[in-house]
C-alpha cells in the first residue's frame, strides 16, 4: 500500500480549518461548505485541535447549547493525533479502526500539510486492488511467465 504523501498529492483545494476562539457555527458553515466532515484547529499556524460534525452535535446540540456563542475550543479534540507524509497509508488504517476516528491531520515539520480521511484511504485500497487485479488477468492471458 501506498504512503500518506501520495494520497495528499491526488487531494485538491485549500486546507481548511477554524481558530479555537472562532465559534462552533463558524466551523459548521466551513464544513458545509466544503463538504468536510471535519475541519482543523490551527491558532497562529499551530495545530491545536480537531472539530467534527459529531463533536457539534454531541457537545452542542444535544446539551441545548448556542453555536453561535460556543467557541470551537470548547467542543474540539485537543492535541488529534496525526501521521506524516512518509508514513504508510496500513499504519493509518489501523490506527483509525482501533481509535475509532476517520480523520487524520498530517504534519511535515510540525507544520500541517493536509488531512487524510478514512474515504481516502479506502479510495487508495480499492485502487491498489483494482491494479492488481489488472496485472494479474494481463498475466494469465499472456500465459504466465516467459510467454
Amino acid at each position: 500500500m501506498n504512503t500518506v504523501k501520495q494520497v495528499l498529492a491526488q487531494k485538491t483545494g485549500p486546507l481548511i480549518y477554524v481558530c479555537s476562539d472562532d465559534m462552533v457555527v463558524d466551523a459548521l458553515c466551513h464544513m458545509r461548505d466544503n463538504r468536510v466532515r471535519s475541519v482543523l484547529v490551527i491558532d497562529e499556524g499551530v495545530l491545536v485541535g480537531i472539530v467534527t460534525q459529531g463533536d457539534c452535535a454531541i457537545k452542542v446540540l444535544l446539551p441545548g447549547l448556542d453555536a453561535k456563542l460556543t467557541p470551537v475550543s470548547q467542543v474540539m479534540t485537543g492535541n488529534p493525533v496525526t501521521v506524516e507524509p512518509k508514513d504508510k497509508l496500513e499504519i493509518c488504517m489501523s490506527m483509525m479502526a482501533t481509535r475509532r476516528f476517520r480523520h487524520l491531520p498530517v504534519l511535515e515539520e510540525g507544520k500541517v500539510v493536509g488531512v487524510i480521511s478514512i474515504g481516502d484511504i479506502v479510495k487508495e485500497a480499492i485502487t491498489d486492488l483494482e491494479r492488481n487485479v489488472g496485472d494479474l488477468m494481463g498475466y494469465i492471458t499472456r500465459g504466465g511467465v516467459g510467454s
